[in-house]
Parts: C-alpha cells; structure tokens; sequence
C-alpha cells in the first residue's frame, strides 16, 4: 500500500495550538503488544526533557508498565488515570514527579471501558481532563494499551498527533492499516486534526534478514511516514525499568540513548517545521 494511501497527509505534523494552549500531545499507539511502546514514550518523553522541555506522560495501559518503568509500584496507588477517567478526579491529583511527571495508571484501567459505558461524552474524558494541567507543560505524551478499544479512542481523541512504533517482522505490518481506519472514524466524527505522524522500527536485529526484509517493505509502503531513526534491539532498554529510570540516565552513552535523542531531534524538527 503506499504512503498516501494510509495518511495523505505530510508526515511533519501540523501542531497546533489548541485554544492557545500551545502544549503538544502525542499518542503512542499500536493495537498489537509487545512492540517497545511503552519504552519510546518513557525515552522519548526523558529526551524531550533533557532539552529543557516540559513533559508529562500519561500511562492509559491497564498493565501500568510505564507507571512501573519510573519506580512507581502501580498496586499500592490510591488513586490513577481510572479515577480521573470515571470519577473525575482532577488530572493533577494522580501526577507524580519522578524523570519526567507521569499520571499513573493501575489495573483499575481494566474496568475503565465498562465503568464508562454509559457516560455522555466518554470519548472526550481525557482531552477535558488534559486542559486543566495543557499549560504547565510544552509536550504530553500518552501511552495506550495493545487495542483500538475506548481508551486508545480517547487518547487519539486528545491528541495532535500519533506515533507508531512497529516491531520490525512482517506481522507487525498488517496492525498499520486497522489503526489509520480507527483514525479515519475519529477525524470524522472526534478530532479532525490528528495524523499519524510517524512509524517507529522498533526493535530492530540486522543480523535477522526478516528484520531487514520488513524494515525495507516498511520503508517502500509507506516512505517518507517512517521515522529515520531505528530503535535496535539491546539489552540496556531492558534494564532500564527494572532501575526505574529511563535508559537515557541508565546508560546516557549507549546507542539506545542516542536513538532516543534521534528521535526527539525528529519530532522537534517536525514541529517547528510546520509552525515556524
């Protein structure tokens, strides 16, 4: 399929500025697990933050592995984005300082879809709860679990923008076209801004030529819309959560720290393209 077929639009986001808000939100998504999302939104959010910019990450995945990836023990939380999603409690409230600030998730997400079921306006309730805090911060990153399901709608429905980060193997492919449908809806009926504005390669081995091959049938289906930088699979983003860090502080001379550097440069580069 090629490139325009999924986003006709250019891949350098336009970033608007909400209401003059002028804080700029990204989701990450992918509807299939186990594809390094989790770990670019906690890098790329640590990069952001190594440049002076102010970051929150909001953790939408009932696992909390981004809640967890900061040294935050998700089990013991009074209170998370569950809370502010059904219960409408203050976004602020669940915001805990550590690398970056991080509204928590906990598996009380789990039961968020059903628990919001019969809510008037329940695609809308992150983007509400974002405004009161879109001023403290430049960038908000959300991380979304593995599916299309209520809340990944309403982080899309939040967000300018999306990145996707994709496993370099050739199922990983097929998730591309299901989640530009999901956009589609939502810039019909939710949000006529956002775009994919990036796919990651995520975990990529040279050595495999599978991961070579998808690499480059990536790049030929969709062009310009993959990011240039290329996240390697190594064994320092693995250690990093276990040390509650990102592995930017983990091992800040590494490759993966470098990546992760790479493509904030992108993003920046994107944005200030489109708004200079």
């Amino acid at each position: 399929m090629p490139a325009h077929e999924l986003d006709p639009t250019p891949r350098r986001l336009r970033l608007v500025e909400q209401a003059g808000r002028g804080v700029r939100v990204l989701a990450l998504a992918n509807q299939k697990g186990g594809v390094a999302k989790t770990t670019s939104t906690v890098n790329l959010a640590a990069a952001l933050r190594e440049k002076g910019y102010r970051v929150l990450v909001i953790d939408m995945d009932p696992q909390s592995n981004l809640t967890m990836s900061q040294g935050i023990d998700a089990e013991v939380l009074e209170q998370s984005m569950f809370d502010v999603l059904v219960h409408k409690v203050p976004i602020v409230d669940v915001i805990h300082r550590a690398e970056v600030d991080i509204a928590v998730g906990s598996i009380d997400l789990a039961g968020a879809e059903l628990a919001m079921a019969s809510m008037i306006g329940r695609e809308r309730a992150l983007e509400k709860a974002i405004l009161a805090v879109a001023h403290d911060y430049d960038w908000i990153l959300i991380d979304t679990p593995p599916s299309l399901g209520l809340l990944t709608i309403n982080a899309l429905t939040a967000a300018d923008g999306v990145i996707v980060p994709v496993q370099c193997e050739y199922l990983s492919l097929r998730g591309l076209v299901q989640l530009e449908a999901t956009l589609a809806m939502i810039r019909e009926h939710l949000n006529p801004r956002v775009r994919i504005i990036g796919i990651l390669p995520t975990m990529l081995d040279r050595r495999l030529l599978h991961a070579r091959e998808a690499l480059d049938l990536l790049e030929k289906n969709f062009g310009d819309l993959v990011f240039r930088t290329r996240i390697r699979k190594t064994v320092r983003l693995a250690e990093a959560p276990v040390s509650g860090t990102s592995v930017l502080r983990y091992d800040p001379k590494g490759a993966a720290a470098e990546s992760y550097r790479a493509l904030a440069e992108e993003v920046l580069s994107g944005g200030e393209e489109e708004t200079s």
